[in-house]
C-alpha cells in the first residue's frame, strides 16, 4: 500500500529533513515518481509541501494529495476538513493503482476524486493522553464526545451516553445529513465501503457491536454495503472510541479496494457484498411434547407457578451478594447469571401457564435455562433438570421425587466432574439429596423431610468456605483466598429454601 512512511513525535508532523530523506530513498530505489499522501493538518501540509518543493528542485517527480475526510463540521472552516481514517482507503487505492502500473499524474487525479467521495466521524468515551501529559479533555461518566480528531482534540458535540444503536444512528445521521457541508452524499441505493475503526482502546467485541449496528442502520436506509472493514486502522493512542468511514464506491473502485496487498494489517475480507448475505439468529428447536396428564390451569400448575415465582424473587434479591462472593473465586458474575435465569423464567410464566406434569415442567425449565442462563451454571442446571425429569414420567410420589434428585445429582457429577466436598453447588444439592432418601420409606411425610433437607443444604453451603476447591474456576485460585462460601452452593440452597417456604405456606 505504501512504499515509505515518515514518523514525527507523538501527534506532531515529521520534520522536513526526514520527509525529504524518505523521498530521496524511494527515488534512489528506481521509482518513476512519488506521491505524498498527507492528512489535512497545518503542520503536515507545511512540512510535506516544503519537502515536495525541495525534492522537485532536485529533479525528483513528486505529487501530493491532501486528504480531508472529517464529517464533523456542519460549517466549513478555513482550515478545511481534517484528515482521518479515510486516509487509509486512499493508501489502499493509490497502492493498487501503482501496483497496476498507472502513472503518477493519473494516480494523483483518481485518488483526489476518491477522497471527495468519503467521510469519517469519530466518537469516544474519553480523551487520550500523550505520554507524560494529562488527558486533553475531560468527560463526565454519562457523556461521550462526538466528532473528535485523532490527536486527542475535543470534538464538535458532547452528547449523553446511549446505547450502541443510538450512538451509531446519531453518527450516521450526522454524516449523511445534506445540511452538513461535510456530509457524504449517501442515499437509498448507494453502494458504500464501511470502515469501523478502533481509535485505540476498544475490544474486538465492542467493534463488532458497533459494526453490527452500522450495518443494520445503513441497510434499513436502503444503502448497499459492498464491504465492511473492521479493525484498528488509525488509532489515537489509548482512546476508547471508534470512527466510522463511508466511501461511495462503484465496481472499478471496489476492485482497487479488493486488490491483493501484502500490508500486514489490511483485513482480508471476503470479496462479496455484505448486503445480501443471509444473517439469522435461530432459536434452538424444542422437542415435541407429550400431552399433559393434568390440565394446565389446575391446582398443581398454580402451585408450581407460586414456587417458581418465589425462586425467581429470591435469586433476583441475591444478585449482588452472589456476585460479591464470586469475585473472590471466579469472574464475579454468579449473581448476574442466576438473575438472568430468574428473568427468563418470569418471562416464560407471563407467556403461558407451565405444564402441570412435573416431568414436562422440569424438561421445559431445562431447555429454558440451557438457552437463556448461560455459563457453566446454565449447563449444570440444564443437566440436572433433564435427568431429574426422567423418573417423574412414570410416577410423581415422594419416592419418585427422591429418585429425581438422585438422577439429577448423578448427571451433574458425570459431566461436571465435581464431587461432594469440591466446593461447588453440588455440595448443597448433595446434602439435601441425602436427606431426601427418607422419602423412599413407606409413610414418609413431605414437609418434615424437606425441612431437614433444606437445613442440611444451607449448612453444606456455609461449610464450603472451609473447603479447598476441587472443580470449577475456583479450583485455580489459592485456597488461602477462598474464605467465603461458594456462590453456586449458596444459590442452590436458597432455591431449596424458597421451594420449602411456598409449600409450608400452603400446608402441603
Amino acid at each position: 500500500m505504501l512504499t515509505g512512511v515518515i514518523a514525527g513525535a507523538v501527534f506532531t508532523s515529521p520534520a522536513v529533513g526526514s520527509i525529504l530523506a524518505a523521498i530521496r530513498a524511494v527515488a534512489q530505489a528506481g521509482t518513476v515518481g512519488t506521491l505524498l499522501i498527507v492528512k489535512n493538518y497545518t503542520g503536515d501540509r507545511l512540512n510535506f509541501g516544503l519537502a515536495r518543493e525541495q525534492a522537485r528542485a532536485e529533479g525528483i517527480p513528486v505529487e501530493m494529495v491532501v486528504v480531508g475526510d472529517d464529517s464533523a463540521f456542519t460549517v466549513l472552516k478555513k482550515a478545511g476538513r481534517r484528515g482521518l481514517c479515510g486516509t487509509v482507503l486512499i493508501h489502499k487505492v493509490a497502492g493498487a493503482l501503482a501496483e497496476a502500473g498507472v502513472g503518477l499524474e493519473e494516480i494523483t487525479n483518481r485518488v483526489s476524486v476518491v477522497a471527495k467521495a468519503m467521510g469519517t466521524l469519530g466518537v469516544s468515551l474519553s480523551s487520550c493522553s500523550v505520554p507524560g501529559s494529562r488527558p486533553t479533555f475531560e468527560l463526565s461518566a454519562d457523556e461521550v464526545e462526538l466528532g473528535l480528531g485523532i490527536h486527542g482534540e475535543a470534538g464538535v458535540l458532547r452528547i449523553k451516553m446511549a446505547t450502541a444503536d443510538e450512538i451509531v444512528a446519531h453518527m450516521l445521521n450526522h454524516m449523511t445529513d445534506s445540511s452538513n457541508v461535510s456530509h457524504v452524499p449517501v442515499q437509498s441505493g448507494s453502494s458504500v465501503v464501511l470502515m469501523v475503526n478502533n481509535l485505540g482502546g476498544l475490544s474486538y467485541l465492542e467493534l463488532g457491536i458497533i459494526a453490527d449496528a452500522a450495518v443494520r442502520f445503513l441497510e434499513g436506509r436502503g444503502v448497499k454495503i459492498a464491504r465492511a472493514l473492521v479493525g484498528t486502522f488509525m488509532s489515537a493512542l489509548e482512546m476508547p472510541g471508534v470512527s466510522l468511514t463511508l466511501l461511495l464506491v462503484d465496481e472499478p473502485l471496489l476492485k482497487l479496494i479488493d486488490a491483493e496487498t501484502t500490508a500486514a494489517a489490511w483485513p482480508n475480507v471476503a470479496k462479496v457484498s455484505v448486503t445480501g448475505r443471509k444473517r439469522s439468529r435461530a432459536a434452538p428447536a424444542e422437542p415435541p411434547e407429550a400431552p399433559d396428564a393434568t390440565a394446565a390451569g389446575g391446582a398443581t400448575s398454580k402451585q408450581m407457578v407460586r414456587v417458581l415465582e418465589r425462586v425467581c424473587t429470591t435469586l433476583l434479591g441475591l444478585e449482588d451478594q452472589l456476585n460479591a462472593l464470586d469475585r473472590a473465586a471466579g469472574d464475579g458474575d454468579c449473581g448476574t447469571t442466576h438473575s438472568r435465569a430468574a428473568r427468563a423464567i418470569q418471562g416464560w410464566l407471563k407467556e403461558s401457564p407451565p405444564p402441570a406434569s412435573p416431568a414436562q415442567l422440569l424438561s421445559k425449565l431445562s431447555l429454558l435455562l440451557l438457552e437463556k442462563m448461560g455459563g457453566s451454571s446454565g449447563a449444570l442446571y440444564g443437566l440436572f433438570l433433564t435427568a431429574a425429569a426422567q423418573p417423574l414420567k412414570a410416577k410423581t410420589d415422594l419416592a419418585a421425587w427422591s429418585a429425581a434428585m438422585d438422577a439429577g445429582l448423578e448427571a451433574m457429577q458425570k459431566y461436571g466432574k465435581a464431587a461432594p466436598g469440591d466446593r461447588t453447588m453440588l455440595d448443597s444439592l448433595w446434602a439435601a439429596g441425602q436427606e431426601l432418601q427418607a422419602w423412599k420409606s413407606p409413610g414418609a411425610n413431605l414437609l418434615p423431610v424437606l425441612t431437614k433437607a433444606v437445613k442440611n443444604a444451607e449448612a453444606a453451603a456455609e461449610a464450603t468456605k472451609n473447603m479447598e476447591a476441587g472443580a470449577g474456576r475456583a479450583s485455580y485460585i489459592s485456597s488461602a483466598r477462598l474464605d467465603q462460601p461458594d456462590p453456586g452452593a449458596v444459590a442452590a440452597a436458597a432455591i431449596l429454601r424458597a421451594i420449602l417456604e411456598v409449600l409450608q405456606s400452603q400446608g402441603a
